[in-house]
């Protein structure tokens, strides 16, 4: 009987050890695969300072959903997300995060930057270069729903500073978005979906993705059947992380999501980023693959709409500016 109750708490002490040393690491819907590069790479970085095995998890979807998943009870060590609004909903919704916790780690804790291009077909049979081309008769444009998608909301915004940035004025702008909409055929609630709905199911004649997310569909369905197009003028996306305090105290893991999040700044984690087209902030990193990346006329959230809290609010929120021209 001894034998066995000692036997049960070994065994109950070796669970415990298991869930301290398992992270969930939430993040929006076209991280896949570069986490599916970086968590290995992470693992191995902590076996060899700490001596500890980590078993990271993952969740995708549209950054929205998923930023309102941990809110209402998803119990996520660390969140990634493509927009820091989306993380900002932690603080307002249930306190799990401090309002300032941008501050805790460099770059308003944004380790990596994106931007919005297009994908066509090859050829470019629809002779797409530029925001203004998006809204010619016949062109279908695959854009994920901005209501749900972190991404989508994005290449709203970027087609609308477009508009602001070249000398337009909001109601300019306004009507450039209503008439792009009108050339959308279905919204996907995130990127992943719209990718897979213009590269596999062949529905559009444009995607309006993140960059990192074309070179994947190039890599993955083949170069021939796809081109990148840069417009003259686009968004910077950054990408902020941060962890979940009222978790990882409940979890006992806010040191081990620390370093987690910390060494996405790594010059082997910016490395890898870079891998992924994803832009890194690490000067040398940047510098290395400088090639790699296209130079572009980028604009920011704050330079054209006061920050992600203004855009939110008078863009996205129900009865907002986006479903007052889609309705429409």
């Amino acid at each position: 009987m001894l034998k066995n109750i000692l036997l049960l708490s070994l065994l109950a002490l070796s669970s415990l050890a298991q869930a301290d040393t398992t992270l969930l690491n939430v993040s929006y819907d076209v991280t896949r695969e570069f986490y599916k590069d970086y968590n290995p790479a992470f693992a191995k970085y902590w076996k060899q300072k700490t001596g500890e095995t980590v078993s990271i998890n993952q969740s995708h979807g549209g950054s929205s959903k998923q930023a309102r998943a941990v809110s209402d009870g998803l119990e996520a060590d660390v969140i990634t997300m493509n927009q820091s609004n989306d993380i900002d909903l932690l603080n307002e919704r249930g306190h799990l995060i401090p309002a300032d916790w941008q501050k805790r780690l460099p770059n308003a804790s944004a380790p990596t930057t994106s931007t919005t291009v297009f994908l066509v077909r090859k050829g470019n049979p629809k002779h797409i270069k530029d925001w203004s081309d998006l809204l010619n008769p016949g062109v279908a444009v695959i854009v994920p729903n901005p209501k749900t998608s972190g991404n989508g909301r994005y290449s709203y915004l970027a087609a609308w500073g477009s508009v602001v940035k070249n000398g337009g004025d909001e109601k300019k702008a306004r009507d450039f978005v209503a008439r792009l909409f009108k050339n959308v055929p279905v919204l996907d609630s995130g990127g992943r979906g719209a990718t897979t709905t213009f590269a596999q199911r062949g529905i559009g004649d444009v995607l309006l993705t993140f960059e990192n997310e074309v070179y994947l569909i190039e890599k993955e369905l083949g170069g021939d059947q796809f081109e990148v197009i840069y417009p003259p003028i686009s968004i910077l996306a950054e990408n902020p992380v941060a962890l979940v305090d009222k978790v990882v105290d409940k979890r006992k893991t806010r040191a081990l999501a620390q370093a987690y999040l910390e060494y996405l700044y790594s010059e082997e984690g910016q490395e890898i980023a870079a891998r992924h087209h994803l832009r890194p902030r690490l000067a040398s990193v940047a510098a290395r693959h400088a090639a790699d990346f296209h130079k572009i006329d980028l604009f920011t959230i704050d330079e054209v709409f006061g920050g992600w809290k203004q855009a939110q609010k008078v863009h996205f929120s129900d009865g907002g500016t986006f479903d007052q021209i889609y309705s429409k």
